[in-house]
């Protein structure tokens, strides 16, 4: 096999890993074996000890030597440090886009129709469309930096709180309120006012904490 040929093969498994962790098919805290991973891959062992380094190096897993992996696991100190880096971002993003003008229209309808229809009844459907709207909004003020590296950064963040959300998934009595911060937000970007945006930003962090049941010790 030539090396191009090993290297597409490790590109291949790292997307598979990747895929397995963020989609939820790999749990939190879960243990697996190498031989476990190359069953759930489907490709040899030598792309998968690859893909595995790489995905450590994310900090989606750590490697066990002569046991296996274990995947992150979600605890309360993780999910503080996730949640708060992603808080750093958005509020710059906010105050950003509140500077330029940018008052994200299309996104901000987004999110009233969701929650006009979340107050009428949330169906499991409903509980997919949020959670991309909620993603929208994050990614939209990343956007807003345009800045590579921290756009790095902070999709890397992402998936580790992607993995985190499967041990706690939005549910319904989440999203209204979820929602609601949400368009706070956007409203405060839309008013020009980036003080009140970030504010706003800071507000949904410590929210999301507290329905992980995490006390933010700025309160």
């Amino acid at each position: 096999m030539q090396e191009s040929d090993g290297q597409l093969l490790a590109d291949k498994a790292f997307i598979a890993l990747r895929t397995l962790l963020i989609g939820g098919s790999l749990r939190a805290g879960q243990f697996l074996s190498m031989p476990d991973l190359v069953k759930l891959i489907e490709l040899p062992m030598a792309p998968v000890r690859e893909a595995v380094k790489r995905v450590e190096s994310a900090g989606l897993l750590r490697v066990l030597p002569k046991r296996g992996v274990a995947v992150m696991d979600s605890s309360p100190a993780l999910i503080r440090e996730c949640f708060h880096l992603r808080t750093i971002f958005d509020q710059e993003g906010a105050r950003e886009l509140a500077r330029r003008g940018d008052t994200l229209d299309a996104l901000r309808d987004t999110h009233r129709q969701l929650l006009a229809t979340a107050r009428d009844g949330i169906t499991p459907s409903l509980q997919q469309d949020a959670i991309h709207v909620d993603w929208a909004l994050h990614e939209a003020l990343v956007a807003a930096l345009d800045n590579p590296s921290a756009q790095d950064i902070y999709r890397r963040n992402q998936d580790r709180i992607l993995v985190m959300q499967h041990a706690r998934p939005l549910l319904p009595d989440r999203i209204i309120p979820a929602m609601e911060e949400h368009l706070a937000i956007l409203e405060a970007i839309a008013s020009g006012d980036p003080e009140a945006a970030a504010s706003q930003v800071r507000l949904h962090f410590r929210q999301t904490l507290r329905w992980w049941g995490i006390i933010d010790p700025a309160d």
